[in-house]
């Protein structure tokens, strides 16, 4: 079994900055990639950033391209999702996960994910 844990959400107001961290433990870490979604009020969880753990390619919902980075530490089993120009609709909670060991191509959905964090509040206020 494998546990996420989010941490770095808070408030800020519009054009600010966080820095999310998902630190991975449990059993012996292995992932295809590592995913960033988040969840607002009444919406749908959507998808945010992935990172492919081995090439550390990256990829980036429209949405908050240009303005987040995702990231890895590979010897500490961490994500990290930098988050600049902050506006209130990126109020969310963000969610970590972990992909499937067989799932291949660009990693969007929720299907392509076997391990989710608990989830951070981020709120920005305008």
């Amino acid at each position: 079994q494998v546990q996420l844990v989010e941490s770095g959400g808070g408030l800020v107001q519009a054009g600010g900055s966080l820095r999310l961290s998902c630190a991975a433990s449990g059993r012996t870490f292995s992932t295809v990639g590592m995913g960033w979604f988040r969840q607002g009020s009444g919406k749908e969880r959507e998808f945010v950033a992935l990172i492919y753990w081995s090439s550390r390619s990256t990829y980036y919902a429209d949405s908050v391209k240009g303005r987040f980075t995702i990231s890895r530490d590979s010897a500490k089993n961490t994500v990290y999702l930098q988050m600049n120009s902050l506006k209130p609709e990126d109020t969310a909670v963000y969610y970590c996960a972990a992909a499937r060991p067989d799932r291949l191509g660009v990693l969007t959905s929720d299907y392509d994910y076997e391990y989710w964090g608990q989830g951070t509040q981020v709120t920005v206020s305008s």
